[in-house]
């Protein structure tokens, strides 16, 4: 049975400890579990998943302070009250395509809407068309700005909330 929410601390730590062990030889995963977990303690990020009877497949994170993001061009991507920025969308390879990540979508942008915010971004690399295509596909159509991160060009998207 499939469910959609905001994550607890044991969430939390499952989802990135499972990250970590995917990507063993990139140290960078071990700082970004300390990073997302501390913003998620302090209120900065509230991260939702995807969870598989009780195991976390999936997720998500609704950053509201621009702090916790690492580009630039972070004031066009996260603003007071208004605008919030979705991060670290993704799922476990064995549940793509299942219709999972639309539905952690929607709950986040319902939770989005309850807390006033009227627009959310989101970030894909240029070179990830199947991820621009769903972010297109979910609304998120208008271009707010690019990015060169580590060699790497990033696309930001936004989309009002009704």
């Amino acid at each position: 049975m499939f469910k959609y929410r905001k994550a607890t601390l044991k969430d939390l730590n499952t989802i990135w400890d499972k990250d970590i062990k995917t990507h063993p030889q990139d140290e960078r995963w071990i700082r970004w579990k300390t990073e997302f977990i501390d913003a998620n303690k302090k209120g900065d990020i509230v991260t939702f998943v995807v969870l598989n009877d009780s195991d976390p497949v999936g997720q998500c994170s609704f950053v509201l302070n621009k702090n916790n993001i690492k580009f630039k061009c972070r004031n066009l991507l996260c603003k007071d009250k208004e605008k919030a920025y979705l991060s670290a969308l993704r799922i476990e390879k064995q549940f793509e395509g299942q219709g999972h990540i639309s539905k952690l979508v929607k709950t986040i942008e319902t939770f989005a809407k309850k807390k006033g915010f009227s627009c959310l971004t989101i970030g894909s690399e240029a070179k990830e068309s199947r991820n621009l295509a769903i972010y297109l596909h979910f609304g998120y159509t208008q271009f707010v700005s690019s990015e060169i991160e580590d060699d790497t060009l990033i696309l930001f998207y936004q989309k009002k909330l009704n």
